[in-house]
C-alpha cells in the first residue's frame, strides 16, 4: 500500500527552497501525507541523500509519530520529543532531528520515506536510522516517498 506525502515547500522531484538548508535557516519543511491504513498505530520519518559522496547521509530520523497526525510543521522542534510523543533519532552529523540539506558540490537528491506501522516502536529516543529500520521490520503496513533536489 502506498502512502502519498507532499510539502507545501516543494513539488516532488523539484528543488528544495534553500531556507529548509544549511545556507539558510536550516529548518524542516512541513509535510503533509494522507493514504494511511486503518491499522496504522503510528509513523516513522527517515530524510535521506544516496548521493552523498561516502554513502547515504542521513538527514532526519524521526519516528513514533502518531498514528492521528497527517503531516509534520515546518521547523519542526530538534529535541528529544515533540508535544505529540513523536520521538527524534539521530542523522548522520550525531544530532537530533533535522539537518537540512548542505551537499558539498553538486546536484543531490534527497528522499523523505514516510512509513505507516502497525505499532508504537519500543525504541528510545536518538535511535538512528539502522535501529528504527531493524525496529520497523515486519510492522510496516505502507510507505511513501517525496523527493527534492538540491544544490549550493
Amino acid at each position: 500500500m502506498t502512502l502519498s506525502i507532499t510539502s507545501p515547500a516543494f513539488k516532488n522531484g523539484s528543488s528544495i527552497p534553500a531556507m529548509y538548508t544549511c545556507i539558510s535557516k536550516d529548518i524542516s519543511p512541513a509535510l503533509v501525507w494522507s493514504g494511511q491504513p486503518a491499522a496504522t498505530k503510528s509513523f516513522a520519518l527517515i530524510m535521506d541523500d544516496p548521493d552523498a559522496p561516502g554513502g547515504t547521509w542521513v538527514h532526519w530520523v524521526i519516528y513514533n509519530i502518531p498514528a492521528s497526525a497527517r503531516g509534520l510543521p515546518e521547523s519542526a522542534p530538534t529535541k528529544v520529543q515533540l508535544a505529540d510523543g513523536s520521538l527524534n533519532g539521530v542523522n548522520s552529523w550525531g544530532n537530533l532531528g533535522y539537518g537540512g540539506p548542505c551537499p558539498p558540490s553538486g546536484t543531490h537528491r534527497y528522499f523523505f520515506k514516510l512509513y505507516a506501522l502497525d505499532a508504537m516502536l519500543d525504541l528510545p529516543s536518538g535511535a538512528n536510522k539502522q535501529k528504527l529500520l531493524s525496529a520497523m521490520q515486519d510492522h510496516i503496513l505502507a510507505q511513501g516517498e517525496l523527493m527534492g533536489t538540491f544544490s549550493k
